[in-house]
């Protein structure tokens, strides 16, 4: 909106119009995308640190409150009632400020925003759920995959008809890290019938990986902002296409937009960090988690950077790797591979203090982005 107002419509006018002050000059730009995303950072974070505090005073009168598992570590029985839900400010957020700052005729910007506000939908009513029984299960397991695999078909959906119909240049091509070529030239196009699964693959795994790693206070919002911060460099050079040729990655039209979307997650998650450093004033609940999981795997499938995922976000598929493991282990052998699952957990019961365990799991979680970085060289 405010691209629109200060250089689609001011800009434009007065200088249509012969005027070539200084002022005229300065609004020119508004049009660059790393302008506006780190406009759009600021303004994100600015909205979560103004209205953190009565997001948190208003969840605590609505009765808001966390339900702990009593099968988990008893540290964290001291969290029970902690206003949860607080995702509703990180999404707020991003919306308000991509609204505000990203050229609203992108469709992928549409595409992206559709999709996470309807991740943050489900995490909505299974958070509600909870509440509403005072227990620490809301909606089940197939209900949740069910709803993920639907904004995955959505997504989908929204990309082959833009496709078929020329609105976009996206392919279905699986852009392999450290194969140059897989991304020039699309040798490696798999077709959209096979896309379908993939997308709603990704989707759903990202999803659900962000919402098991929320498990302590500041760990998985502090994580998103090292993994958001390494999708908006990969986003920007993605949709700029002398960089993408040069770095060989695949570029796409409109797709540098997206950029400022991940510039205001990133801003919204550090003002959110703000209150959900230990200890927790409010927890994101899965409102939060699952917006943002879906949000990061659907900024992977816009930019055919799904496999660089993997890495970009680590910790999120190294927690729930640990879910998976442990429970194929203990339904094949009866046996526990971890103290508990997913991995944070078992650190905690192993004697790591909580603090300790989410500033270590922030430096392995910049070095996976790092890793993820260097393969723009690597190819």
């Amino acid at each position: 909106m405010i691209y629109y107002i200060l250089y689609e419509w001011l800009f434009k006018s007065l200088s249509a119009g012969g005027t070539e002050s200084v002022f005229v000059k300065a609004l020119n730009v508004f049009q660059y995308v790393t302008f506006r995303t780190a406009y759009a950072t600021v303004t994100a974070l600015l909205i979560s640190l103004i209205f953190g505090g009565r997001i948190i005073r208003w969840l605590k009168n609505m009765d808001v409150g966390q339900q702990i598992r009593a099968e988990g570590p008893q540290a964290h029985q001291v969290k029970r009632g902690t206003p949860t839900m607080g995702g509703v400010l990180i999404i707020g957020s991003v919306l308000i400020s991509t609204l505000l700052w990203a050229r609203l005729s992108s469709l992928y910007v549409w595409i992206i925003l559709i999709a996470t506000t309807l991740f943050a939908l489900i995490g909505f009513i299974d958070d509600y759920q909870k509440v509403a029984r005072k227990q620490s299960l809301g909606l089940t397991g197939k209900k949740k995959l069910a709803g993920q695999f639907l904004i995955g078909a959505g997504v989908w959906g929204a990309l082959y008809l833009s496709s078929y119909y020329g609105w976009t240049d996206y392919s279905w091509n699986l852009s392999l890290p450290f194969f140059k070529q897989t991304a020039l030239s699309r040798i490696t196009d798999i077709g959209p019938v096979l896309y379908l699964p993939f997308i709603a693959l990704v989707l759903i795994g990202f999803s659900n990986a962000v919402n098991l790693t929320d498990g302590l206070d500041g760990l998985a919002i502090s994580v998103t902002v090292v993994a958001m911060a390494t999708l908006t460099a990969f986003t920007y050079i993605s949709g700029d296409k002398r960089w993408a040729d040069y770095v060989g990655l695949e570029h796409q039209k409109e797709i540098g937009e997206l950029t400022i979307f991940c510039g205001a997650m990133v801003g919204a998650s550090l003002g959110f960090l703000w209150f959900n450093a230990p200890p927790a004033e409010v927890f994101m609940g899965d409102v939060g988690s699952l917006a943002i999981g879906g949000a990061i795997g659907t900024i992977g499938v816009l930019t055919k950077q799904e496999l660089i995922l993997l890495l970009v976000g680590g910790v999120y598929v190294v927690e729930a790797l640990s879910v998976t493991l442990q429970v194929l282990s203990f339904k094949t052998t009866g046996r526990r591979i971890l103290k508990m699952s997913p991995l944070h957990h078992h650190f905690e019961m192993s004697g790591w203090k909580e603090p300790k365990i989410v500033f270590r799991f922030l430096i392995i979680a910049i070095l996976f982005a790092l890793l993820s970085l260097s393969t723009l060289k690597l190819r």
